[in-house]
Formats: structure tokens, sequence, C-alpha cells
């Protein structure tokens, strides 16, 4: 397996119940990535995303403009790994 960029990304502020989910998927829709988002108990959005370094960085910028009225903080921890998704998916 060839290696790919990834990153867990967490956005807080007003982001559960504002459609961050759906305009994350959308938005992968866009860019040659794969992984997931998730609504975290503390409300919290947690993102899972990994491709090619742009791709990933192009995504996560989208979103946050996508979702900027919404998105107080972002929190992003980079690395390169294994591919372990397909598809991008709201769990």
């Amino acid at each position: 397996m060839s290696e790919v960029q990834h990153e867990t990304v967490h956005f807080s502020g007003h982001v559960q119940g504002v459609g961050f989910r759906q305009a994350a998927l959308q938005v992968a829709r866009e860019y040659e990535v794969a992984g997931f988002v998730t609504n975290l108990a503390d409300g919290r959005v947690h993102v899972e995303v990994e491709g090619a370094k742009d791709e990933v960085q192009a995504f996560v910028t989208a979103l946050e403009e996508r979702m900027h009225g919404y998105v107080r903080k972002v929190e992003r921890l980079a690395a390169r790994r294994d591919r372990s998704h397909q598809g991008f998916s709201i769990r």
C-alpha cells in the first residue's frame, strides 16, 4: 500500500444541527479524498480524511469556508500513513 496524507480534524463552535456532516459529504465529492465525518458527544464534529496532501488541505479549507459562520475553532493533526478508507461517509 502506498502512504497518503491523513488528517484528523475537530471542528468546534455551533457545528451540530446545522447540516455540517452533509456539507462535509458534498465538499468531499469535489476532491479526491476518503474518510468520514461524525458528531461527537461533546458538541464537536470529527473528520477523518486522507488522500494526496494538496487534496486533503483543499478539502479542509473548502469545508471551513463553507461552514465559516458556524466554526469557532479547528484542530488539525496530520500524518503520513497507509490508506485506510474508501469513499467518504457520514457516521
